[in-house]
């Protein structure tokens, strides 16, 4: 929990002034990638997901600690992280990469492939843009885990979970540049290693790249076991999900599949179609709820209109400020976090991870021009005052400095007060509309 906040504390400045770069190469070029609304949607997604992370709400089903202990073939002591890089543990830490490249290409596959398990996955697919910030759409939904079992390779070699744990975070941070539509092809690497354009052909729902290019690092997976397309010249990739989610709230998107589930496994008259719905592949439906409750979705992908929000200035800038503020209150989180769970247990955590939620949904509510905005962003700032009022603190953060306190008290009163100013006098001037997928 602690190792994996300091990391993010250094990780999500990196990824904000790489993000800043692609902005400013595409302002220069002409040929802007990144929208407004649509990056404020994926960096959220991304504040949801590793909040989730760092407080442990997932679920291992099988600790990959219990299996290195109970069926490795080899014994292999557990390394510190200076003697992990070097020249004599290297081979440790490569198999231990491609140990878990090997897992992630096995779990992405089946995150495509199951319906229960795309929920899982659809929040990373559901821009209907293709830039850095869509590397950062990741999953809230996933409550139990599975991917001890695609480890098991490296359980039986006897890898240390310890040595995984280090490998984990480098492994995700570096699926983070190819999100890009700036950079071609790549001559040889394009045999190795997962390049953008490989990975445009695995964001497209062109009826030639669906459910292809399913590498995380290496390539030579999709190339073995045939899910390997490459980027043609004639077939431009059109990027988002087959049934377009039509919302900027990454809570909302997270659990869009699902509800869909739920609600076909309840409706349908089968007892055998309201078992088997939850593992048969992605968007089969019982034929009897498929006639009497259709959901749309994309036929020809060049005809498609995508998602956008057509609102004003203050609106975007609204948006911009609550999301940068939402950030640097996490950063309290992470900065503070062994002393805040020595004082309020992992409760307290849980409390302030909720905030952080709340302060995401009442952000994109408004995004979507949804006046319920204003209840969450008041109910937000009711938890605030509230743990303030019970603790006269929050979480810590007056103890290390008072005029943060006072800051954040003011902006506690301020924030639902502006939402309400924009609910009367911008959502009425704004409106949802398509954009033709090849503006």
């Amino acid at each position: 929990m602690e190792t994996y906040a300091q990391a993010l504390i250094y990780a999500i400045p990196g990824f904000m002034v790489l993000l800043l770069i692609e902005f400013v190469y595409g302002y220069a070029k002409k040929d802007q990638k990144i929208k407004s609304l649509d990056t404020i949607s994926s960096l959220s997604s991304g504040v949801t997901n590793i909040i989730k992370d760092v407080l442990g709400l997932t679920f291992v089903i099988l600790s990959y600690d219990w299996v290195v202990h109970h069926i490795s073939l080899f014994e292999v002591k557990e390394l510190t992280l200076s003697e992990m890089f070097t020249l004599e543990n290297l081979w440790i830490v490569l198999i231990a990469f491609i140990a878990k490249d090997f897992a992630g290409y096995w779990s992405h596959y089946l995150n495509h492939k199951v319906n229960y398990f795309w929920n899982h996955h659809i929040v990373h697919h559901s821009s209907e843009e293709f830039n850095l910030a869509c590397a950062l759409r990741q999953s809230i939904s996933e409550i139990f885990s599975l991917y001890t079992f695609f480890l098991l390779p490296a359980a039986l070699l006897g890898v240390p979970s310890n040595v995984i744990a280090v490998i984990a975070p480098i492994h995700l941070f570096l699926q983070f540049w190819y999100h890009t539509q700036y950079i071609g092809k790549l001559g040889l690497l394009e045999w190795i290693i997962v390049t953008p354009s490989q990975h445009r052909v695995h964001h497209a729902i062109n009826p030639e790249y669906m459910d292809k290019n399913f590498g995380q690092i290496f390539i030579i997976w999709d190339r073995m076991f045939g899910t390997f397309q490459e980027e043609l010249d004639d077939q431009p990739p059109v990027y988002g999900v087959k049934r377009p989610v039509r919302t900027w709230n990454p809570i909302l998107i997270g659990y869009q599949h699902l509800w869909l589930l739920m609600q076909d496994a309840w409706r349908t008259r089968s007892w055998w179609d309201k078992l088997r719905i939850w593992f048969m592949p992605t968007g089969w439906r019982p034929a009897d709820v498929v006639e009497r409750y259709p959901v749309f979705a994309v036929e020809d992908v060049y005809t498609l209109e995508k998602y956008e929000v057509k609102t004003t200035r203050a609106v975007h800038l609204w948006s911009w400020f609550q999301f940068l503020t939402t950030v640097a209150i996490m950063f309290h989180m992470f900065l503070s976090i062994g002393a805040i769970k020595d004082v309020f247990d992992l409760s307290g955590l849980i409390v302030f991870g909720l905030f952080l939620y709340l302060s995401i949904f009442a952000l994109t509510a408004l995004m979507d021009l949804k006046r319920y905005s204003l209840w969450v962003e008041m109910l937000k700032s009711a938890l605030g005052f509230a743990v303030i009022g019970i603790t006269g603190d929050w979480f810590l953060l007056g103890e290390s400095n008072p005029f943060l306190l006072q800051a954040f008290m003011a902006y506690l009163v301020i924030s639902p007060l502006m939402v309400a100013w924009l609910n009367y006098r911008d959502l009425p001037q704004s409106e949802i509309v398509g954009v033709p997928v090849a503006a």
